[in-house]
């Protein structure tokens, strides 16, 4: 349903280059959500390692390979020194912490407080994640100068 409506508001806006940039960010975002639930389901049903510590480890895993894939497929940044690039990767990580907590709260809120299956839980964050992710790589990780 989120996906669908994504391709209709890039098609209703005709957004141009930045529609190959959302189509970018989407199958990204894909491969990072695919990432780091695979992790997660792998440390909590075959490791039997606590929902908070997987979680923790599965978006820790997550936000180095976000990191790479956003900078050099979906927005396609060049750092030209590496002070430039230790920046940007500060503000990314930094950002992503930010998400982390949000995502942590979230994952804790839906299954222990309302019971929720720790994989639904986990779901039900990730939409409210990708699109926290999304604003803050553009406007302020990777934004054009």
């Amino acid at each position: 349903m989120i996906l669908r409506k994504i391709t209709e508001y890039i098609r209703e806006k005709k957004i141009g280059a930045v529609s190959g940039e959302a189509v970018r960010y989407l199958i990204a975002g894909v491969a990072t959500t695919l990432v780091n639930f695979a992790l997660f389901a792998l440390l909590t049903r075959a490791i039997g390692v606590a929902v908070t510590v997987s979680n923790v480890t599965a978006i820790s895993a997550s936000i180095l390979f976000a990191y790479i894939v956003n900078k050099h497929f979906v927005f396609r940044r060049r750092c030209e020194t590496k002070a430039a690039l230790a920046r940007e990767f500060i503000k990314f990580v930094g950002s992503r912490l930010f998400t982390m907590a949000l995502e942590v709260a979230a994952v804790l809120l839906f299954v222990d407080v309302l019971a929720q299956d720790p994989l639904i839980g986990k779901a039900i964050a990730q939409v409210l994640v990708v699109i926290a992710n999304y604003i803050i790589s553009k406007l302020i990780v990777f934004r054009k100068s």
